[in-house]
């Protein structure tokens, strides 16, 4: 079998995959809801490229050359992306070990394919309009097609530098911190410390330049770092392989921490050790948990630190969005991972509520790290005290009181270890992603009404919010019995589902 044939089967194999999945209903929705994503984000780009290139039409120097010293950040950005995107292929080509294929020719295919997916093409969005409108009025189709092709080339490369990273990221996270300072150290040494010499700048201007004039180095030079990146990426990949097989990462010895001080609390504890103990020890539920972290404290540096977000709309919507983010990333699968056990669970009596006393306390603890890194703009004077704390109690009393109703209806069970890669293992639902999405927006769009309300009166709105959230709190008990209750009468269709979607 040749690599096209292998390809092709490939290719065949995962669209059959996506079919077959017994998810496939809730991976259509989710296919939906994404493709209308990334409609709205393509039309976003497509907007910012025109108001680009039309803003940038007076400028002392050509807008394009602008566009093309600034590439260090489209990689930056676009590097982060690809976390919330693109998996590592080493779980997809786990199954190609049994059959008679050639492992080298199996790799070397997902290796091809990741240069060649559309997730390259996602800039071309902002891209294509800004060219059309600056480049062929000076160099013509060619030089517009040269520019677009090279740009194209700067994508590719930069997915097989994100690949590599991942991949080792996924044996230690603290390897996302070697990318992150390399880009740092660029900008530094490239950028800021000589003012007068930013070399950076000037290279990829040149690179750009030559991009436009089909310079033969310039494409030379991009071909030859891709062909490096993707050698290089070839025995990671196949060291990986071999890790998922013998599942080397499972056996790590782990040091135990019996975490005495929570043994005064008794049951809710033990539940409470245990959502510690599961961030500390389970790969997905970590991954999780550090997403949200990271979504939160970038965010909280972006308001601080910048004055992209200085309208009240935008300082609302961070200011919400930084406390109920990670709200959202860990409860929208609510009782998912503890499917993996809960006919034990069940076993004992109210041992769920337990256990769901223990992740509402868990989660309004956790609420203190956002409200101290978000105090750097309180002390900016880009937000009010009592409007951080109108949001973070509307947080805790209101938002997380609607992501909980999720433990009512949430059946589908969640590997704790075993990383759910490619498109045709979403196990989001219909449920969970409206519910995440009025989690999300529905604070931001009532403090804003509240602000109009309220007009004048800057406390009026935080007030407020203060009042609901600290009710809603205090009242804890109440509604997370009923919760607990709404899920007995559904205990038998929960457990069926869970047992169903074990993997």
């Amino acid at each position: 079998m040749n690599y096209i044939e292998l390809y092709r089967l490939v290719s065949k194999n995962k669209n059959l995959a996506a079919k077959r999945h017994p998810l496939f209903e809730r991976n259509r929705f989710m296919k939906i809801f994404i493709y209308l994503t990334l409609a709205f984000w393509g039309v976003y780009l497509f907007a910012l490229g025109v108001m680009a290139a039309i803003t940038m039409k007076n400028d002392p120097i050509e807008p394009y050359d602008t566009i093309d010293k600034c590439m260090i950040f489209f990689l930056i950005i676009d590097f982060y992306l690809r976390f919330m995107i693109q998996e590592t292929p080493s779980q997809e080509i786990k199954p190609y070990k049994l059959l008679p294929v050639s492992e080298k020719g199996i790799i070397n295919v997902f290796l091809v394919r990741i240069g060649l997916q559309p997730l390259n093409l996602i800039w071309f969005f902002f891209l294509v309009p800004f060219g059309v409108l600056c480049i062929p009025r000076i160099w013509g189709i060619t030089g517009l097609i040269g520019w677009l092709l090279g740009w194209l080339l700067v994508f590719v490369l930069n997915s097989y530098w994100y690949l590599l990273w991942r991949t080792l990221v996924n044996r230690k996270m603290i390897y996302v911190l070697i990318p992150t300072a390399i880009f740092a150290a660029l900008i530094y040494f490239g950028l800021v410390r000589d003012e007068d010499n930013q070399w950076l700048f000037y290279s990829t201007l040149c690179l750009g330049q030559g991009f436009i004039l089909w310079k033969w180095w310039a494409f030379a030079i991009m071909l030859g770092a891709i062909a490096i990146f993707y050698f290089i990426n070839y025995p990671i990949q196949m060291s990986s392989i071999y890790r998922e097989i013998s599942r080397e990462g499972d056996v790590t010895k782990v040091k135990s921490s019996n975490m005495t001080f929570l043994d005064r609390y008794g049951v809710i504890g033990e539940y409470l050790k245990l959502e510690i103990k599961s961030i500390r020890r389970n790969k997905t539920v970590r991954h999780q948990f550090l997403v949200g972290i990271i979504y939160t404290i970038a965010l909280c540096l972006l308001l601080a630190f910048t004055d992209v977000y200085d309208n009240t709309f935008m300082k609302v919507f961070i200011c919400v969005y930084c406390f109920a983010c990670l709200g959202c990333f860990t409860l929208t699968n609510v009782m998912c991972h503890e499917g993996n056990y809960m006919d034990l669970l069940m076993s004992r009596k109210e041992s769920v509520l337990s256990l769901l006393k223990a992740k509402y306390y868990f989660n309004c603890i956790v609420l203190l790290l956002p409200l101290l890194i978000i105090l750097v703009p309180v002390v900016q004077g880009k937000l009010t005290f009592p409007g951080v704390l109108g949001c973070m109690l509307f947080t805790s009393g209101v938002v997380f009181p609607f992501l909980f109703q999720l433990a009512v209806y949430n059946k589908s069970t969640l590997s704790l270890n075993n990383k759910l890669t490619g498109k045709n293992n979403m196990q989001t639902s219909k449920m969970q992603m409206i519910m995440s999405m009025v989690a999300l927006f529905t604070p931001m769009i009532f403090m804003n009404l509240l602000i109009v309300v309220f007009g004048d009166n800057k406390y009026g709105a935080p007030l407020v919010m203060t009042i609901l959230g600290i009710v809603g709190t205090l009242l804890h008990p109440l509604w997370l019995r009923d919760i607990y209750n709404r899920f007995l009468k559904r205990r038998y269709t929960n457990l069926q589902g869970f047992r169903d979607s074990k993997r």
